[in-house]
C-alpha cells in the first residue's frame, strides 16, 4: 500500500557534453524535472523527459511543472494506492500531458520496488540482466565530423548507430557512413521531417540496409506511414504517434510499422508501456527503448524498461558520459566494452542520486504535502 506523505519537484539544468540537433532544433542544456516521492520511510524517483520547446510533442518543462503541481501531484497526496500500477487510472482523466504524469508514476514504481527490498526489473517483470546498447548520433556539421563520431562510438563497443536526419541531409551522410562501416546496424531517425510525397527520397534509402527509419512522417499520423510501409522494404519504426496501446494497436493493424519505440514518457509510464509490451509481443513487433537525453534518473528508468521481453533491439539507452560531464545517479551509468549494461540488483532503480551534484544544478523546487493536501 502506498499513502504518499510528501512529493517534492525540482528542476535542474544540465549543460550537455556536445550540443544534440535533430530535424527541430538544437539542444545545449537540458531542463530537467526531478520527482522525489515519499511514502513512510521510503522514497521513490522520476524524472520528467519534456523538452524545452513544444517541438519534438506539445508538453514542455513548464508545462508539466504545471500539471504536476497543480493537478497531478494534489490528487495522489489526496488517495492511498494499493500499488504504483493504480497511479495511472488516478491520473487518466488529465488529457495528455503523459511525460508529465509519467514522472510521477514511475517515481512511485520506484517507490514500492524499493519497500519491497526488489529491483524495479522484477517489479515490472523484466526477463534481462544484461541490456544491449545503441547510440544516437545528432546532426553533425559535416560528413567527416559524423563520420569521426561514428568511429568513435563503434570503438566504445556501441552495437548500433541511429543518426538524425533531415531535408538535406539523409542520403549522403548515410552513403557515407555505409562505405565506410557497411555490415555495422544503422537506423535513420526523421523526427516527422518528412512528407508522403518524398517517397522517392525513402525508395533510395532502401539501398542501405537499414535496420529501419524512424518516425519518417507527421509526429501524430499513422495513415499516411501505412501507405508509405506498403511501398518501402526498409522497416518503418513509430515513436511519436504511439502514445499507448490504442495506438500501437491501431498502427499494427494498418501495417503503418514493423516496429515501435517506447518512451516511458511519451506513453505516461510503466503501466502502458507493459500493455504495449505484451500485446507487441503477441503480434511480434519488436521494441525497443528510445532516449530523450535523461539524466541518471530518467537512464535508470530506460534500463528498467529495456529489460523487458518484447525489447529485443538494441535501444538508446547509453552512458552518462556520453551526455553529462556530471550525472544526477552515482554511480554514473556505464557501458561495458561489449555494449552493454549490466543491470544492478540494488532496489528500485539500483542507482544512489548524486545529491551534492543536484543541488548545485537547481534552478527551482517545490515542496507538496499536508498542508497542499488539506488546501491550505
Amino acid at each position: 500500500m502506498i499513502r504518499l506523505r510528501s512529493v517534492q519537484l525540482r528542476e535542474i539544468n544540465l549543460p550537455l557534453v556536445h550540443p544534440f540537433e535533430t530535424s527541430f532544433g538544437r539542444t545545449t542544456v537540458r531542463r530537467v524535472i526531478l520527482l522525489t516521492a515519499r511514502a513512510g520511510d521510503q522514497l521513490g524517483y522520476g524524472e520528467c523527459t519534456a523538452a524545452e520547446d513544444p517541438l519534438y510533442n506539445s508538453e514542455t518543462t513548464d508545462t508539466a511543472w504545471h500539471i504536476l503541481s497543480d493537478f497531478a501531484i494534489p490528487w495522489l497526496l489526496s488517495t492511498t494506492l494499493e500499488r504504483a500500477a493504480d497511479c495511472a487510472s488516478i491520473l487518466r482523466p488529465i488529457r495528455g500531458n503523459k511525460m508529465a504524469t509519467a514522472a510521477l508514476e514511475t517515481a512511485l514504481w520506484d517507490l514500492e520496488a524499493r519497500q519491497f527490498g526488489s529491483p524495479l526489473r522484477r517489479l515490472i517483470g523484466g526477463v534481462r540482466t544484461e541490456i544491449p546498447c545503441g547510440v544516437s548520433i545528432g546532426i553533425q556539421r559535416s560528413i567527416p565530423d559524423l563520420l569521426a563520431r561514428v568511429r568513435s562510438e563503434l570503438s566504445a563497443g556501441y552495437r548500433r548507430i541511429k543518426i538524425k536526419i533531415k531535408p538535406g541531409w539523409e542520403i549522403e551522410p548515410i552513403k557515407a557512413i555505409r562505405s565506410e562501416f557497411p555490415e555495422t546496424p544503422l537506423m535513420a531517425d526523421a523526427n516527422s521531417a518528412f512528407e508522403l510525397n518524398d517517397l522517392p527520397l525513402f525508395e533510395r534509402l532502401d539501398n542501405f540496409g537499414l535496420m529501419m527509419i524512424e518516425q519518417p512522417l507527421a509526429h501524430d499520423d499513422i495513415v499516411d506511414h501505412a501507405k508509405l510501409q506498403r511501398e518501402i522494404r526498409t522497416p518503418v519504426c513509430l515513436d511519436e504517434s504511439i502514445t499507448g496501446l490504442d495506438d500501437a494497436r491501431k498502427a499494427i493493424e494498418l501495417g503503418s510499422c514493423r516496429i515501435i519505440n517506447v518512451k516511458l514518457g511519451r506513453v505516461g509510464g510503466y503501466s502502458e508501456a507493459l500493455k504495449i509490451n505484451e500485446y507487441c509481443s503477441k503480434n511480434a513487433i519488436p521494441l525497443w527503448c528510445g532516449g530523450m537525453l535523461e539524466s541518471g534518473v530518467g537512464r535508470a528508468h530506460n534500463i528498467a524498461l529495456s529489460t523487458l521481453s518484447g525489447f529485443t533491439l538494441p535501444g538508446d539507452v547509453s552512458a552518462s558520459k556520453r551526455y553529462y560531464e556530471e550525472d544526477t545517479v552515482r554511480p554514473p551509468v556505464a557501458v561495458t566494452p561489449d555494449g552493454t549494461i549490466r543491470v544492478t540488483e540494488s532496489p528500485g532503480i539500483g542507482y544512489s542520486l548524486d545529491w551534492e551534484r543536484i543541488e548545485r544544478a537547481t534552478v527551482r523546487k517545490r515542496e507538496f504535502g499536508t498542508s497542499e493536501r488539506a488546501g491550505i
